[in-house]
């Protein structure tokens, strides 16, 4: 019969020692391997070596189809599943499939409820680590990606990339009811609710329903009496970013 190796904080079972001690550092919060140009710290060699080409820019892992270029093989590998549309990984609980494994494995956390990463300042859990990374940049300021086209800095990947459509007009999400675009997803999915009827979010003071969460939050204000607009030439407040404007020409005349 095959050995196992049981983590003794969440009983995860591994079938050799060096995995279970690889996994037990997401618990001690141990980060052996540093990079001596900017001393960030990681739990394995292998995410060092990737993050070398941060620096470097080294990007040798073309597609042979659109040209865009990758840092690691994996990724590239991945990437090109776009292309062929092909989506290998099943869940069996509910038959969604996903174009990579580590997405999978990420989608199964909610059927299982499992939050396995969690943040060693503030105890919040997430269920996967590229969410827990995203969240250690609100306790350290880190925004480690840059724009290169106006030096603004994000604290992840996706918002640079969201960022970066306002350089190139690029709007790659379409609605398939009007054919309108959009440069994020997020926006397209708001917009979806005007053809759906879909009011999804509640105020559960007066529980008037609203399209999309945004909405709902500039709502709220109405009942909190919140004024977090402040004019900076005279010091009055105001609810919406949109009064605030419309009062700033008052100054202008």
């Amino acid at each position: 019969m095959e050995r196992t190796y049981l983590c003794d904080v969440c009983n995860r079972i591994f079938n050799n020692m060096f995995s279970l001690k690889l996994h037990q550092r997401l618990h001690t919060g141990k980060r052996p391997y540093c990079f001596d140009v900017c001393n960030k710290t990681f739990r394995k060699r292998s995410t060092l070596k990737r993050h070398v080409h941060v620096h470097t820019g080294e990007r040798s892992y073309p597609c042979d189809l659109c040209y865009k270029t990758f840092r690691q093989l994996s990724h590239l590998k991945r990437h090109q599943l776009v292309h062929t549309e092909e989506c290998p990984y099943h869940c069996d609980v509910c038959s969604k499939t996903f174009n990579n494994r580590s997405n999978l494995k990420r989608h199964h956390h909610v059927h299982t409820g499992e939050r396995p990463y969690c943040c060693d300042v503030c105890n919040k859990a997430f269920n996967n680590r590229s969410s827990l990374k995203k969240h250690h940049h609100i306790h350290t300021g880190e925004r480690p990606y840059c724009c290169n086209m106006c030096n603004k800095s994000f604290s992840d990947r996706s918002s640079l990339k969201r960022h970066l459509h306002v350089h190139t007009g690029e709007r790659p999400y379409c609605c398939d009811v009007c054919n309108k675009t959009f440069s994020v997803r997020s926006s397209l999915k708001v917009h979806q609710h005007l053809h759906t009827g879909e009011h999804q979010y509640c105020c559960d003071v007066c529980n008037k329903t609203f399209s999309d969460r945004s909405n709902m939050r500039r709502h709220l204000r109405v009942h909190t009496g919140e004024r977090s607009n402040p004019c900076d030439l005279c010091n009055k407040t105001f609810r919406l970013p949109q009064h605030l404007k419309l009062h700033q020409r008052v100054h202008t005349v």
